[in-house]
Parts: structure tokens; C-alpha cells; sequence
């Protein structure tokens, strides 16, 4: 099944939401076999964040070897489709369900292109079932078990939606590093009417998040825009209206770009919060750094193969949120290109079918590119 149409309403009807297990990558094992791939599925993880099932295709070959990232775990479907989410239904053009944008569409694409190009340019898909969820037993699986097996690409090319109104008017050359932060303020509870006899940790708190609200952390640069601390969860749960309460909790995301490293803003942050609260507990998840894959040969036959197809030149971007690729930028050169994001994580999520068989050419274009 190399079609690309009937290999995404494969996918879409194998029900994949995050984390994907099973019938969705028996789809794509059944598709890559055949093309010369040495299939390798594994489970990784346990819970709370797996088990998560990966797989990992490779086929020798001459000359550049590239690989392929992509995820096939979707987002829940949600409510108010006009059919089955997991129909994989074509209407008008269109190609509904969920993940045919992000990124069943894409996947389906790039073994469609393999089977119009020479067998002998070697090629790896790095394919995981947990990208939209916690993304800690996945990609990051992945590259283990490349490092293990000695499996080094050259390039990678992440097929996550990129362009906006047209397909082929922007790929991803980098994205912003992203990091959440937890402030707890210990106090001591006690009755409104004896405040000497309590702490309230409500005003420390709010003094903490005033200074951190006037923050700017730089001005960005060529590539990214400014990096930015939002404020996004306040806590104290306290049910009764003549009680201190004995906590007060906030939470923090960072989206920050290379001028910044996800350590040192938990270290700054920690350091306004003892300033105001010296007990207060400061813990950070950093979900990955920011990444930039300077403009060079990589981007630029990406951009030939788009501009042959479509005669659009694209935008070369480092907007939007995380992908895998921030993972996947520590092996090699990564670049991310895909069909539009207009309609993902909404409710009919849909891909038009000529986009669909143009993202097909395009990465037959860059397969064959890579491997002259």
C-alpha cells in the first residue's frame, strides 16, 4: 500500500490517541517491509508516562543517508465531527479525520515517496507513538536505540505541519525551548481574626509573580522572537472564607529562544522567589531547548524541491511550539516540513488530497536530492 491517499485512511482508521499502540503501526510495518525496510518495533516505558510503542525502520543504501521523524498518536477527537473521526473519510477534496494533518497525512506521504525512488539511497524513519502526549519514552527512545544499533543519520527531515495558507510557504529551521516552572509558598494556617498566630503565603506569592511579570528576558534576534514567561495556573484552594491558608501555589511556562537554556531560568526564577519567600519551593520540567539549524545546503534543497512543485518560495521560520525535532537537532542537521496546520487539533481535521499528493513529490524530490 504505497498510495499515499489509501495509506493516510489506513492510518486515520487505525484509532491512535496518545499513547498509539498496535493497529497503527501494523499499518505502516505492512507498507514499509515490502519497500526493503528492516523494521524494528519496541515498547518503552512505564507508567506514568508509558508504555509508549515506537518504531524504527532502516534500509541501507549509498550516499546521504536520511531519515524521516514523525509521530502517529493523535490528540483526542473531541466533539462535534461531521462523521467519524477515525473515518478517513474524503468529502469535496478533503481528507477528514484525526491526525490528517498532524501527522498521519505526512507520514503517509514520505513511504509514498519512497516508493517512487531508487532502493538503493539509505533511509530511516524514527516514528513514535508519543509525541502529543508526555514525549518522554518516544523520540527520546528513539535516538537511544539508534545510538545503540550505531545508526547515524546525515539529515532529518520532520514532517510535522508547518505551512500556514499554502502548502510550501514555511518550513521550521528551529523552534523555542520551552520549560514549565512551580512555585510553592509555604505559610501556616490559621483564623483571620489572629493573624499574628498565622502566615499567610498569599501577599509573598503575589509579590513574586509582580516581579516576575516585569521581567524581559532579551529582545530576540534574527531567528526568534522575544522569549516570554506567562503565568498560568494559581492555587490556594482554600474553601473557607476565615481561614489563612497554609500554601499558595503558582505555575509558570517559558518559551524561550538561544540566547536562554532552560537550567538558568529555573535558576532565575528560584532566585526572585527566595528574595520574596525563603521557604518557597521552586521545581522545573524542562520539556526541551531551543534549537536553530542555520540556513545552508540542508534548507536549501528543501526549498528547491518546494519552489519545483509549487512555485512557492518558503518561509524559513522558527514559530510556533515544540516538536520532537528538539531531540532529534542534537544528531544531525533537522529541518521540518509539512503539509498546512490550518485545521489541527481541531474537530474536522482535514487535509486537501492534492496537498496530499503534492507533499508526496516534494518528498520524493528531496529523497532523490539527498541521495545524488
Amino acid at each position: 500500500m504505497t498510495d499515499a491517499l489509501s495509506l493516510a485512511q489506513a492510518l486515520i482508521r487505525a484509532d491512535s490517541v496518545t499513547p498509539a499502540r498496535g493497529p497503527v503501526f501494523n499499518v505502516l510495518d505492512h507498507a514499509l517491509t515490502p519497500l526493503g525496510f528492516a523494521v524494528d518495533r519496541f515498547v518503552a516505558g512505564e507508567a506514568p508516562d508509558g508504555p509508549v510503542e515506537n518504531l524504527l525502520a532502516t534500509r541501507p543504501g549509498r550516499g546521504t543517508h536520511l531519515a524521516f521523524a514523525g509521530h502517529v498518536d493523535v490528540v483526542p477527537a473531541g466533539e462535534g465531527w461531521d462523521g467519524s473521526p477515525f473515518s478517513g473519510t474524503v468529502r469535496e477534496g478533503l481528507l477528514f479525520g484525526r491526525g490528517a494533518v498532524d501527522m498521519k497525512g505526512a507520514v503517509a506521504a514520505f513511504v509514498a515517496a519512497i516508493a517512487s525512488t531508487p532502493s538503493t539511497i539509505p533511509l530511516t524513519l524514527i516514528i513514535t507513538g508519543d509525541e502529543e502526549g508526555p514525549a518522554v519514552h518516544g523520540t527520546r527512545a528513539l535516538i537511544d536505540r539508534m545510538a545503540a544499533r550505531g545508526i547515524a543519520p546525515d539529515l532529518c527531515l520532520v514532517g510535522e505541519p508547518t505551512c500556514t495558507r499554502h502548502l510550501g510557504d514555511m518550513m521550521k529551521i528551529g523552534r523555542r525551548g520551552s520549560v514549565n516552572i512551580w512555585i510553592t509558598v509555604p505559610g501556616r494556617q490559621g483564623h483571620v481574626a489572629y493573624p499574628h498566630l498565622a502566615d499567610n503565603p498569599i501577599p509573598p506569592l503575589i509579590a513574586i509573580l509582580a516581579e516576575i511579570e516585569g521581567v524581559t528576558l532579551d529582545q530576540g534576534n534574527a531567528w526568534f522572537q522575544p522569549s516570554n514567561i506567562e503565568i498560568t495556573d494559581l492555587h490556594v484552594g482554600n474553601a473557607a472564607h476565615n481561614v489563612i491558608p497554609g500554601s499558595a501555589q503558582a505555575r509558570l511556562s517559558i518559551r524561550f529562544n538561544d540566547e536562554q537554556s532552560g537550567a538558568a531560568l529555573i535558576d532565575r526564577i528560584r532566585s526572585i522567589a527566595l528574595a520574596h519567600a525563603p521557604a518557597a519551593q521552586v521545581t522545573g520540567r524542562i520539556s526541551g531547548e531551543a534549537f536553530l539549524t542555520e540556513p545552508g545546503a540542508f534548507s536549501t534543497m528543501i526549498a528547491e524541491a518546494i519552489r519545483a512543485e509549487t512555485g512557492i518560495e518558503p518561509e524559513l521560520s522558527t514559530t510556533g511550539g515544540t516538536s520532537d525535532a528538539r531531540f532529534l537537532s542534537k544528531l544531525c542537521p533537522t529541518v521540518e516540513f509539512g503539509l498546512l496546520n490550518a485545521t489541527m487539533h481541531k474537530v474536522d481535521e482535514a487535509v486537501a488530497v492534492d496537498d496530499l499528493s503534492a507533499l508526496t513529490r516534494i518528498y520524493a524530490a528531496i529523497i532523490a536530492r539527498a541521495g545524488a
